[in-house]
């Protein structure tokens, strides 16, 4: 049953994230950025206050990708789109559910953030935080875990954003949700990373055991199709299971470009290795030119969108150009993604294959990579791309009080290797058992009083000017 909530307040606070190595995807390498933490209060109908939280990395160069901006403008548009949902959310009186907060307010923040020059996709990172939050607290002040709340709908999600499907369709997915067990690391290499040898793909040590790999593309044909024979070859040392995802970034130019990469792996045996592993490409070419360019043939491959997923409709407009997929993550909207795991499963049931995938962007140890991992496992995402263990040191700047809580509450997910605590990884798998607490995915809330209050952005318009 859908509960209802009172919004008391919303307030937001960062903490620097300095990473172990470089990140280098699409165009950009990312040294370092900060964590937002979003805390959220309200007043559970009969029930008394809560507090929930949510967190994510204020990712630079991945909403908004614009060639004039500079990776600090386009982390300030991320914090300007937070403060723009914050008095939208507040301004929302009385009573309601949390999928009312969302819907009655996610149209005005894209049509605002428009107004000040910043995209929809960062302008549904600030209603994606603070929904996280919310929920968490709406769950805390219920005491149910996410799971059972969300099979049971506690934040009363219809069909009024995606008429495509019914409410029917919404409550039977959500009532047949159960939580998978164990959820599958897909290791990322990233355009810096090693290939060959101590550090490199195969070695255990660096991926964790994973039978999944992403591998990420330059835009570059030959470029791509030399790299992906050598990380082919060390793949081929592993065992017979291993898998791999492709993801372009939006670095593809157009379908002219996409289809000499996948020329090659169709015809080159020394590509053979990928293209024999391969289950899917992601967002091979830039948002834009996604919208406007039919799959065609190419389609057979298996192709998702990621970036240009910035609307409710996003899904249905890409199947019509022959994707198959899309990708699901929690800085992108936690209730777009169920309703698009409906959709794949209501679509797959009428004959044709169409999934959502787990991809991240960097989700860290603590809230973040938990309530991702969570809604993965909800919405039946049996393996994920996982940055944060891989490209930070644990969990970071975070005291060692509060990595250590996280620890003590979640002992399936983290572990102690006398270097800090780290995401525990099984056989290349994370665990959920411990997901299963009070509140969005976690027993734990990160130490307040060691946050820095979210930075005033300057607006994208004045930058500019």
């Amino acid at each position: 049953m859908s509960s209802r909530l009172k919004l008391r307040d919303i307030a937001f606070f960062e903490r620097p994230v300095q990473f172990a190595r470089p990140f280098r995807f699409g165009a950009i390498t990312i040294n370092a950025t900060p964590q937002l933490f979003v805390r959220a209060e309200i007043e559970v109908e009969g029930r008394g206050t809560a507090i929930g939280a949510s967190a994510e990395l204020l990712v630079p160069k991945w909403f908004d990708k614009r060639p004039e901006l500079s990776p600090a403008q386009t982390v300030d548009g991320l914090r300007r789109s937070l403060q723009i949902a914050r008095g939208l959310y507040l301004a929302r009186t009385g009573f309601q559910t949390a999928f009312d907060l969302h819907a009655s307010c996610i149209g005005a923040q894209v049509a605002t953030c428009a107004k000040e020059n910043i995209p929809a996709l960062a302008a549904a990172y600030g209603p994606a935080e603070i929904d996280k939050a919310i929920l968490d607290a709406l769950l805390r002040g219920a005491d149910a875990n996410f799971f059972d709340g969300m099979a049971g709908n506690i934040a009363g999600i219809d069909a009024r954003l995606s008429p495509d499907v019914s409410e029917r369709d919404i409550r039977t997915f959500l009532a047949g949700r159960g939580a998978l067990a164990r959820v599958a690391v897909r290791h990322t290499v990233g355009l810096d990373d090693v290939v060959e040898g101590t550090g490199g793909v195969a070695d255990r040590s660096e991926n964790g055991g994973a039978r999944y790999f992403k591998l990420k593309l330059s835009g570059d044909p030959a470029a791509d199709a030399a790299r992906l024979a050598r990380i082919g070859k060390e793949l081929a040392t592993l065992e017979d299971d291993t898998r791999v995802t492709l993801d372009a970034n939006e670095q593809y130019a157009d379908l002219a470009a996409l289809q000499a990469l996948m020329d090659g792996l169709n015809r080159d045996a020394a590509l053979h290795p990928i293209a024999a592993r391969l289950l899917y490409v992601e967002q091979p070419m830039p948002r834009d030119i996604t919208r406007r360019s039919p799959l065609g043939a190419l389609g057979t491959r298996g192709f998702i969108i990621d970036e240009a997923d910035d609307s409710y409709d996003a899904f249905p407009a890409a199947r019509a150009l022959g994707y198959r997929g899309i990708s699901s993550k929690s800085c992108k909207g936690l209730y777009k993604s169920i309703v698009n795991a409906t959709r794949a499963a209501r679509w797959s049931a009428e004959g044709e294959t169409f999934f959502v995938t787990g991809e991240d962007l960097t989700c860290q140890a603590g809230l973040a990579v938990q309530q991702d991992l969570a809604l993965g496992a909800f919405i039946g995402v049996t393996h994920a791309e996982r940055n944060g263990h891989h490209y930070v040191d644990g969990f970071g700047e975070a005291p060692a009080a509060e990595a250590a809580a996280f620890a003590a509450a979640h002992p399936d997910l983290y572990t102690d290797s006398g270097q800090g605590i780290r995401l525990s990884i099984h056989d290349g798998d994370l665990l959920t058992g411990s997901l299963h607490c009070a509140g969005f995915a976690s027993s734990v809330h990160p130490e307040w009083s060691t946050l820095h209050p979210l930075a005033q952005p300057t607006p994208i318009q004045e930058q500019l000017a």
